[in-house]
């Protein structure tokens, strides 16, 4: 199994990004859960969106509900995270990972596959 994001950079205050993770080596990738999660220096590593069922479920954690949205590919294994109305809190090297099966879908240690990140840098 290989995850690979890529999308991040530096952005302004109240800027926009696309992230996206493609995913290879994941038998009957649809049923998969698949989430973002970021880590920002001095803090834990914290789920920001998942999506299952799928496609058909998705959670947000509070903080970013209404200015992130995650979406999947199914036909192109590729996972996306669209990041809008960016703030310097959101500044973080964010993963994306996968599971057969997670009975909470923002949980970090439900995941099982990794991928390396992708630093989203936002400046006031």
């Amino acid at each position: 199994v290989q995850l690979v994001e890529s999308g991040g950079g530096s952005v302004q205050a109240g800027g926009s990004l696309r992230l996206s993770c493609s995913a290879s080596g994941l038998t009957y990738s649809t049923y998969y859960y698949m989430g973002w999660f970021r880590h920002a220096s001095g803090k834990s590593r914290e789920g920001v969106a998942a999506i299952y069922g799928g496609g058909t479920s998705t959670d947000y954690v509070d903080s970013v509900e209404g200015r992130f949205t995650i979406s999947r590919d199914n036909a192109k294994n590729i996972l996306y995270l669209q990041v809008n109305s960016l703030k310097p809190e959101d500044t973080a090297m964010y993963y994306c990972a996968a599971t057969g099966y997670s009975s909470s879908p923002l949980r970090p240690y439900t995941y099982n596959y990794w991928g390396q990140g992708t630093q989203v840098t936002v400046s006031s």
